[in-house]
């Protein structure tokens, strides 16, 4: 296996926090590829990236992470990336980290690596977040994936080549984060979970955000 990395990072509307994130990644990884993809941002988020250094892809309206995450990672297979690390926009997770998700990538551990903030003892995740909603969202992804995981949905995963090309993301918004876990085991991939810092300035998804992952997870089923 090469080591052509790939960073993909969806963004809207993260002027203020793209730029220290891009940098703190180029610093660590010069030989990586970085893809900002530009999720219908409203503010100066493509012009930021690009002054940092990261490739840009634009999307002309907001299409949602799962969107967002499927051109980037369509993107970096087509330019022949070896792996491809998943990792947000607003300054939450820490750099050194991807090095942590893509070591078992590289020694043929894994196929998928998914970060998880309760494999971490450093991380103050806030109490109805932390005692609530996330249980919850690993109740509902083994109910939709089959998989118990400890950390159900979390952006910062790392794939190989034939991973990212046997996973299609079609959930355009949250409700990617299920998609993936249940490809997992539909493509029999080898996969883990590490421990993650999470640095939390935002509150991110809240309850009616996961009732609307659970509905669009129902209406897949459906259709």
């Amino acid at each position: 296996m090469g080591h052509s990395m790939f960073i993909v990072i969806p963004a809207y509307n993260e002027e203020n926090n793209i730029a220290g994130v891009i940098d703190n990644l180029a610093v660590l990884y010069p030989w990586a590829k970085i893809i900002v993809v530009d999720d219908g941002s409203k503010d100066c988020t493509a012009e930021v990236s690009r002054q940092a250094g990261a490739s840009v892809l634009k999307h002309i309206v907001n299409s949602g992470q799962g969107a967002a995450l499927a051109t980037g990672t369509e993107y970096a297979l087509d330019s022949g990336a070896d792996f491809i690390v998943h990792f947000d926009a607003d300054g939450q997770f820490e750099a050194e980290d991807v090095a942590i998700l893509i070591e078992p990538i590289k020694t043929g551990r894994a196929e998928v690596v998914l970060g998880s903030r309760f494999l971490s003892q450093a991380n103050h995740i806030p109490f109805s977040k932390k005692y609530f909603i996330l249980p919850l969202a690993r109740v509902v992804n083994f109910l939709f994936t089959g998989l118990w995981l400890s950390d159900a949905h979390n952006g910062l995963r790392a794939m190989s080549r034939r991973a990212a090309e046997s996973i299609k993301i079609t959930q355009d918004r949250m409700a990617h984060n299920s998609e993936i876990i249940a490809q997992l085991r539909k493509n029999n991939l080898k996969f883990m979970e590490v421990p993650m810092t999470v640095k939390y300035h935002r509150y991110g998804q809240g309850l009616a955000g996961g009732l609307k992952i659970i509905k669009d997870l129902i209406l897949q089923k459906i259709i």
